[in-house]
């Protein structure tokens, strides 16, 4: 290795910690002792390199063999020459350093050689069909690997939706953001075929920020280095929220691993570390009172519902429910979709009509809603439970959203409403109120109905505040 190239590697390595220079030393070390690949002793060191076949037999668990793969034709990308005269079989240290100072330490400019590679074994542009096989196999590894090192964080396969589904529907929603050098944005089957060149490749990786954080922790977890060293991002530390109520409830949530990620990337950053179950249709009954005694007075949280067509979607609501008949929340509310598509709706600016949650009044409408105005929201749900509609023609004007629900007006299927952040009552027993105590017009509400004021059916058991991991 030249002066030019010695200084290349030096400025790599510099990025670097100490430890974490011995934790890719000891990695590298692993590798190339069990490719076999050590060339003769020089006067200098032995040549080690790390063949395809080794780095997979390290991987094999941790890593689907196609992600494999693609970080070894990444590796091979590095040029150390600068002569570009086609890629080597085998991974030289200098290359596996580089490779990794690019991926976890570099911008988008760094990272974008490695990703084209990645994306394809050949050089030149890429159709949308290949960046679109290279997203779903990433997602699809971030999910895997994650499951496979135990850090989904009370989150399964089992209590989840199929994590195949929701990989496809990720993966669409992150293509819809390429776009060509004139600003077109091909869609469907014209996505498929249109050629993007590395600058839009690169474009497309500064303002898609999943990519990177998907791909460190890819690197982190499935070759198990530097995985529990100081310099993660919130990004890659919140990936996956805590999920807490679900513990031995046999609950398969309406969410799907990749949309949990992707909808708690939306949430403001002190939101994004916990996600409490506080209503189930499934577990607490289909009833609106139901829903109110577990949803009022509890802080930030997440509805999702599905209807009787198979279409899943929902709302963040920003501020904590009161029932109450005027609009309530503020320009942090958005609207989702996770099935057929995966999508958020932020706010227009339009109106403020974020949140709405009413109940027993005569002169105004009974329901919870987001969005829109009565009678025509962009997300409702009746207090006659089970009634619910959608009504966007063209738009929500609040949050801009499209109509989220197969049909206009739909029957609600199931539906689930989450916590974000952490609770708003004190947790632990001692003085825990329900919210028949806090809310006066709960209170009204359940007497109205022939509930007594300590109606146990209405309340929560109490639940150890502990990991459900």
């Amino acid at each position: 290795m030249g002066n030019a190239e010695s200084n290349v590697y030096q400025n790599h390595l510099s990025r670097f910690l100490p430890e974490e220079q011995s934790d890719i030393d000891q990695l590298f070390d692993t590798l190339s002792g069990s490719s076999g690949s050590a060339g003769a002793k020089n006067a200098k060191a032995t040549k080690k390199t790390v063949t395809l076949a080794a780095l997979q037999a390290h991987i094999r668990e941790p890593l689907p063999e196609q992600m494999s793969a693609r970080l070894y034709n990444g590796m091979r990308s590095i040029d150390l020459t600068g002569k570009s005269s086609g890629l080597c079989e085998q991974i030289a240290k200098e290359q596996f350093v580089i490779f990794m100072s690019n991926l976890l330490k570099g911008n988008a400019d760094e990272k974008i050689t490695i990703i084209m590679r990645m994306i394809s074994k050949t050089e030149g542009p890429v159709k949308g069909k290949q960046i679109q096989e290279f997203t779903e196999d990433l997602i699809m590894s971030v999910v895997h690997v994650l499951n496979y090192r135990k850090e989904l964080k009370g989150w399964s396969l089992e209590n989840t939706r199929d994590s195949t589904i929701g990989t496809k529907a990720m993966a669409s929603q992150l293509l819809s953001d390429l776009k060509l050098a004139d600003g077109t944005k091909p869609v469907g089957p014209q996505l498929m075929e249109t050629s993007f060149d590395e600058h839009a490749i690169q474009d497309w990786v500064y303002r898609v920020p999943q990519i990177s954080v998907f791909l460190s922790v890819v690197i982190r977890q499935g070759l198990h280095v530097l995985h529990s060293l100081p310099d993660q991002t919130k990004d890659i530390v919140n990936l996956v929220p805590g999920c807490k109520g679900v513990k031995g409830r046999g609950l398969v949530s309406l969410f799907d691993i990749p949309s949990i990620m992707y909808i708690n990337s939306h949430l403001p950053a002190e939101l994004q570390h916990k996600w409490q179950l506080l209503f189930s249709s499934r577990l607490h009954g289909e009833s609106f009172s139901q829903l109110c005694a577990h949803i009022v007075n509890k802080g930030p949280c997440i509805l999702i519902l599905k209807d009787l067509d198979g279409y899943i979607f929902g709302g963040f609501a920003s501020h904590t429910w009161e029932v109450k008949p005027q609009f309530q929340g503020d320009n942090r509310c958005f609207l989702f979709s996770v099935f057929p598509s995966l999508a958020v709706y932020t706010c227009t600016g339009y109106n403020d009509h974020y949140m709405y949650l009413n109940h027993g009044q005569q002169t105004m409408p009974n329901g919870l809603g987001m969005g829109g105005q009565h009678e025509y929201f962009g997300l409702w749900i009746d207090s006659d439970y089970g009634k619910g509609h959608s009504k966007a023609k063209p738009r929500c004007t609040t949050y801009n959203s499209p109509q989220l629900s197969a049909k206009e007006d739909f029957t609600l299927d199931a539906m689930e409403v989450w916590a974000v952040g952490d609770l708003l009552e004190h947790t632990g027993t001692k003085g825990k109120k329900s919210i028949l105590d806090v809310d006066p017009e709960a209170q009204a509400l359940m007497e109205m109905i022939g509930k007594p004021r300590q109606s146990e059916g209405l309340r929560e058991p109490l639940e150890e505040d502990e990991d459900d991991n």
